[in-house]
């Protein structure tokens, strides 16, 4: 049957295929619009599996908080170039899955990618994109903050995002200050809020470094111990978010800079989400 230019435009509104792939395809279905577009999708999975070993280090961070601002999510959407990142569409797509995330309840990233889209699965969707685009895509990140007050944070280029939880708030507005706070997380990447949540094989490998750069030194053997447990505690200072120097004020930690805002505030936990 003659494939006309309407049915061609029907279907590339359809799927958001190219004008080409939506003729061919539907040529190749004899204008049946369904299968028409299964062979769309499985032009998408061909170019998924042909890529499944592309590196994806461009991409956007997108972030939400909840009307009660206790709980936050925080998903990156990677591509494998710059000029994909920066689409509208592409943008827009990282925020649809977000805001499906949001609304179904997912708690991680598979999850999400289960979820039912447009009669196929998130996870379909992708590979649909990919095929549309031409470019591995990947859910690379997905994260969940609840807490008392959850601020967001999204630096400029996109490609970094945090999500910071604050407790002991006492009802005080906290958004300048969640923001401050998300900023020096962004920019000094510490390994946790405090040195209670350094994981143990963190700690193993300061104190063995500082040991072997004190045996460098020419220490004693009977000083190693003291000593990297000396730098043990300047690494807790210049890398837990709470003994950090306040970028904005370096006369003061972080947990001085949140005290004098509002007493007894702090942070009990955030995320970090950076690409590339």
């Amino acid at each position: 049957m003659a494939i006309t230019a309407q049915d061609v435009n029907k279907l590339r509104q359809m799927t958001g295929a190219g004008m080409m792939d939506c003729k061919k395809a539907l040529t190749e279905a004899e204008g049946d619009f369904d299968k028409a577009v299964d062979i769309l999708r499985k032009k998408g999975q061909k170019v998924s599996a042909s890529r499944a070993d592309r590196e994806t280090k461009e991409g956007q961070v997108v972030t939400h908080v909840s009307e009660d601002g206790k709980t936050g999510t925080i998903l990156s959407l990677t591509c494998e170039t710059d000029f994909v990142a920066k689409n509208d569409e592409f943008g827009a797509f990282a925020n649809t899955l977000l805001n499906l995330a949001v609304e179904k309840g997912a708690k991680s990233a598979e999850e999400l990618l289960a979820l039912p889209f447009e009669n196929i699965t998130v996870a379909e969707k992708i590979v649909e994109m990919t095929g549309k685009i031409g470019e591995k895509i990947e859910v690379s990140h997905f994260e969940i903050v609840n807490a008392e007050a959850v601020v967001p944070y999204i630096h400029s280029n996109g490609k970094l995002g945090v999500l910071v939880g604050l407790s002991n708030t006492s009802g005080a507005d906290v958004e300048d200050a969640g923001k401050d706070v998300a900023m020096q997380i962004a920019a000094m990447n510490p390994v946790a809020v405090d040195k209670d949540g350094v994981d143990a094989s963190t700690i193993e490998r300061e104190i063995e470094v500082g040991k072997d750069q004190a045996r460098a030194e020419g220490k004693p053997e009977e000083m190693l111990e003291k000593i990297a447990m000396g730098k043990l505690n300047k690494f807790y200072k210049e890398n837990t978010l709470l003994s950090q120097s306040f970028v904005k004020d370096n006369s003061k930690t972080i947990a001085q800079y949140l005290d004098g805002v509002s007493k007894g505030m702090t942070v009990n936990t955030f995320k970090r989400i950076s690409i590339g």
